[in-house]
């Protein structure tokens, strides 16, 4: 099979997820979540990788021998190492040293590498040591998830009008932590291309109370979010409303709550459902707001979202 079939087969992989409804009744609004944890590697950063290698596929910026790099704190890098294996091609993930066992583990299992970078250093360091490796070695070629446009033109493209089809009614909120902000930005250009006047949010944990069980060193963040790196991120272009602050047990509460409602979720989408939830009390009764289920929670057996259960075994 030639890298362009591989191609042509990772992105029929990476393509569509189903929307559930959710009643609040607090508030009578009804919360529409995309369960993008579904997708084949466990999470939303799937449609973004396979969108970026087909790019690099058929523009020849990637060959048989290209290295795919990325400075990933976990998701990205296993959808990453997912859409490698499925082209054929090498990825080597660079990780803050503090990131969960687990989710080296996964990256390992498809095939990828690992490099650790100093753990003070952040996604940050993770970012400068793939800008060594690109200059370096011009096998490399690099995803960029913090700066590259296509990580939002896969959402606008693909994310939000699937979540537009599955609503099928008006949208007045959408809300969704930033990493990247790809994909914030990019579902807020699909809702306002389809004419919708929704009220878009990002959603900010407070930090300080959520940790990696067993390593007190790194309280607080909700993996996967991320603050000042994006650049992908426009507040003027989508017209942010103003940012919905999340206390971190909260997030966690929510998602341990979507885990027993037989939703299998990480701490993001936990933070995710509490933001739309506050949303929903902003905007009134009656209204539709929308969000995003992010990934699984298998990545996280050694973060908080286990730690009560920890505790009692």
């Amino acid at each position: 099979m030639s890298l362009a079939e591989r191609k042509a087969a990772l992105i029929r992989m990476a393509r569509s997820t189903v929307a559930i409804p959710l009643r609040d009744e607090a508030t009578r609004c009804t919360i529409w979540l995309k369960l993008e944890y579904l997708l084949p590697s466990g999470s939303t950063k799937d449609r973004v990788a396979a969108f970026i290698l087909g790019h690099g596929v058929e523009t020849g910026a990637i060959t048989e021998e290209t290295i795919v790099v990325e400075a990933s704190s976990g998701s990205t890098s296993i959808s990453l190492a997912m859409a490698c294996a499925v082209i054929g091609v090498r990825f080597r993930a660079v990780m803050p040293a503090n990131v969960s066992r687990e989710r080296s583990l996964i990256i390992r299992r498809y095939g990828g590498e690992t490099v650790l970078t100093p753990a003070a250093g952040g996604v940050l360091g993770a970012i400068e040591e793939t800008r060594r490796m690109a200059a370096a070695d011009p096998r490399v070629f690099l995803t960029r998830q913090f700066e590259n446009q296509l990580n939002a033109r896969a959402h606008q493209r693909e994310t939000g009008p699937e979540l537009i089809q599955q609503i099928g009614t008006t949208i007045h909120g959408f809300v969704a932590g930033v990493g990247t902000g790809g994909t914030l930005m990019g579902v807020a250009r699909a809702l306002r291309e389809a004419g919708h006047p929704t009220r878009i949010a990002r959603a900010i944990p407070e930090k300080g109370t959520a940790c990696f069980a067993g390593q007190p060193e790194i309280c607080g963040g909700i993996p996967g979010i991320v603050d000042g790196l994006s650049t992908i991120l426009d507040p003027a272009e989508i017209v942010l409303d103003e940012d919905i602050h999340v206390d971190e047990r909260e997030a966690i509460s929510a998602s341990r709550e979507l885990c027993q409602r037989g939703l299998p979720v990480g701490p993001s989408s936990g933070l995710n459902l509490a933001a739309a939830r506050i949303l929903a009390r902003r905007l009134g009764p009656d209204r539709t707001i929308a969000t995003v289920l992010c990934d699984r929670m298998e990545r996280y057996f050694s973060t908080d979202l286990f730690g009560d259960l920890e505790r009692d075994s």
